[in-house]
């Protein structure tokens, strides 16, 4: 399976990532108050170096080079100051308060799966907890450090027979994924990630590690399950309810491109009107030669996908071309979708659009026209529609931040790049992206944080949410520390 193709069974997110790990020193304030770290000559690398257990990465030294990159080689341009890969929740405090001191933009890195880079910034420094990926279970919870990628989360509770809803692409990093939100093929059945999270640890920018639960700073937990990584604070761990690994039943059915409004519109029905133990998602590809390649591919948690299959069939008005079904263990579909146990670099540009409903003809014909368009200039796009609804639409009790809850779904933009793009390529990606959002303009209710791009407000990622949001903000970062062109405004 090529890479795009394995990137398009399912978007997972990755937006901009923050960090975990488990304390080892407890609810530990500053030492200094705001008024006292003013910044002096120069930040002194050398004395941050030394207080340190982690490793500290400055350009120029061994290993520079590989700890400032992120998943898509497109940043690679991007030069940070210092790369701090912490090994203590110390780090992550002394790292917030040198920054602070320093005055230099301080971002979190997870998975760096940020489609704008997020977690990078040039003259900045970033805290990375690559290495930070302890997971723990018992009595049907798990506790994750967010370093933790989500194929060895996977691999890992499978012991269990446990799991949690979580996106596909192995290497995701755990924290963006589940502060953006987390979507995936169990989000009808049990919700998005961040549905499933009792508590959380964070170290918010005064310093002050904090644990954060519905009883225990209720605004944060609120506001950090559905805000995105990188607002609020560095996250240094996750406690989550499991759900049950059992056996999925998949299918895959494809149909001609002169089908593909109808299936457009099938899919629509399928997404409002299917039982929650149903999933699909629609792709639509642009292919080399000119045309579209149309499919879905769905999962049924009840482990049969049959009549989840009839059921889409019925609403498209036709017979799939191809169609397979077939039943998978838990690890094998973790493995089926996310192509395998890792994820090389790959380059790629992505936008999206949340549907606040059906897309009416006009919509639909316009969406194609975006993507055939796209075909026809042989730029390798896709346009790719992932249902919401069933549990996704029922807000937990102590409520979140995530605000689309009555949204049918989310289409991304996705367009492959080469690792190092030109300028004319990039404008093409761009170009369709940009097409995509013209043509679905009035039915989409805004975009996904956890695929945040460039050249958008960032508010528009929000909804409803974004006022009680800023409060949240203002609370916890008064001084707006945890600042770049992709937070929380």
């Amino acid at each position: 399976m090529s890479q795009v193709d394995r990137r398009t069974l399912l978007r997972t997110g990755g937006a901009l990532a923050a960090v975990a790990l488990t304390s080892c020193s407890g609810n530990k304030p500053a030492n200094a108050g705001p008024d006292s770290l003013t910044a002096t000559a120069g930040p002194d690398w050398n004395g941050f170096r030394k207080g340190l257990t982690g490793k500290l990465y400055r350009p120029g030294d061994a290993g520079y080079a590989g700890a400032h990159q992120t998943f898509n080689p497109r940043f690679d341009s991007i030069q940070p100051a210092g790369v701090v890969r912490i090994s203590t929740v110390d780090d992550v405090r002394e790292s917030i308060l040198f920054a602070r001191k320093n005055k230099l933009v301080c971002v979190p890195k997870g998975g760096g799966h940020s489609y704008v880079g997020g977690s990078t910034a040039a003259n900045g420094l970033v805290v990375d907890v690559g290495s930070a990926r302890g997971i723990s279970y018992a009595n049907n919870v798990v506790t994750i450090g967010a370093g933790a990628k989500l194929y060895d989360v996977h691999a890992y509770l499978d012991k269990f027979g446990r799991s949690i809803p979580t996106g596909t692409c192995p290497t995701v990093g755990i924290a963006g994924l589940t502060l953006g939100g987390g979507m995936g093929i169990h989000t009808r059945t049990y919700g998005l990630t961040l549905d499933r999270v009792m508590s959380m640890q964070v170290v918010t920018a005064d310093g002050v590690f904090r644990t954060v639960s519905p009883t225990q700073e209720p605004e944060l937990f609120w506001a950090l399950r559905g805000g995105g990584g990188g607002n609020l604070g560095i996250v240094t761990s996750f406690r989550l309810a499991t759900i049950g690994a059992g056996k999925l039943g998949f299918f895959r059915l494809t149909w001609p491109e002169a089908k593909a409004a109808a299936v457009v519109r099938g899919w629509q029905r399928f997404a409002h009107e299917a039982p929650a133990t149903a999933w699909g998602n629609l792709h639509i590809d642009a292919q080399s030669n000119g045309t579209l390649s149309v499919h879905i591919l769905g999962v049924s948690t009840t482990g049969s996908a049959a009549a989840a299959a009839a059921q889409v069939e019925s609403f498209v008005g036709s017979k799939a071309s191809t169609r397979s079904i077939t039943v998978k263990t838990h690890m094998e579909a973790v493995r089926y979708l996310g192509g395998g146990t890792t994820s090389p670099r790959t380059g790629f540009l992505a936008g999206s659009d949340v549907l606040r409903g059906p897309m009416d003809a006009g919509t639909i014909n316009g969406l194609l026209g975006a993507v055939k368009a796209a075909a026809r200039a042989k730029v390798p796009a896709a346009a790719i529609l992932d249902p919401l609804g069933g549990q996704a639409a029922k807000e937990p009790g102590p409520g979140t931040a995530w605000p689309w809850r009555s949204a049918l779904g989310v289409i991304q933009w996705y367009c492959g790049t080469a690792a190092h793009p030109t300028s004319a390529q990039l404008g093409a990606a761009q170009k369709f992206i940009t097409s995509g959002h013209h043509a679905v303009a009035k039915a989409s209710a805004g975009g996904y944080v956890n695929y945040v791009e460039a050249g958008r407000s960032v508010n528009s990622y929000y909804g409803a949410k974004l006022g009680r949001l800023r409060a949240a903000k203002k609370k916890y970062d008064p001084a707006n520390f945890f600042r770049t062109p992709y937070t929380l405004t």
